[in-house]
């Protein structure tokens, strides 16, 4: 096992400066040039060296993977994240839940840079095989920690009953979020009037096969 392998990237309040001035470099030129940008380019737009940029990533796949994850994470943030949070304290969980939805969907169908790295990805999948290997060792709840969290927080309440928190969460996708990117994916866009269907359609298959079967 190399050196590299097994160090571990450097931490404290400027390493997670830096770590953010890289990210954010990386995002700009891999929207603007792809993935074959190199090491060097993004290290020179965040203003480090390029050994600090492999100090905090060790690879530009982890690097890429990094830029990604961010970018998806972006959808539930604010309002979004704080409607999935606050799920547990509702008294209508279905009105809770429709009402989530709309505000995460609603974000994702708005950030047109989350898209277009969405998009990026399937681009450059053939030329770069191993950013598919990137994403191989993250778990399904650690690249969507907010939806996890909600799910699981619900089924421990007793009010949801989800024997597979992986697949629960990978169906909560499928049926509000899946549908927009792969209309993305091809250059279109679902209306408003449909995405408020799917929305509410979906919020009532999911609760039809996890609401428990008591209630």
């Amino acid at each position: 096992m190399s050196v590299d392998s097994v160090r571990r990237p450097p931490s404290g309040p400027r390493a997670e400066l830096k770590r953010q001035a890289i990210v954010r470099a990386a995002r700009e030129l891999f929207l603007r040039e792809g993935f074959g940008v190199g090491m060097d380019t993004i290290a020179a737009e965040a203003g480090v060296s390029k050994v600090t940029v492999y100090n905090h990533f060790g690879s530009k796949e982890a690097l890429f993977t990094a830029v990604i994850s961010g970018a998806l994470d972006e959808s539930l943030a604010g309002e979004s994240s704080a409607a999935l949070e606050g799920l547990t304290e509702a008294d209508d969980l279905r009105t809770a839940l429709v009402e989530a939805a709309r505000t995460w969907v609603h974000a994702v169908r708005s950030n047109h840079e989350v898209t277009a790295l969405r998009n990026l990805v399937a681009a450059e999948l053939h030329r770069f095989p191993e950013l598919g290997e990137a994403w191989k060792h993250h778990a399904t709840e650690s690249h969507h920690p907010a939806v996890a969290g909600a799910l699981r927080s619900l089924a421990e309440q007793g009010r949801l009953e989800i024997p597979d928190l992986q697949v629960a969460i990978i169906q909560f996708y499928g049926l509000l979020v899946f549908p927009h990117m792969v209309f993305s994916s091809y250059g279109t866009h679902i209306d408003e009037d449909l995405t408020d269907r799917l929305v509410s359609n979906g919020i009532d298959m999911f609760l039809d096969h996890y609401s428990p079967r008591d209630a």
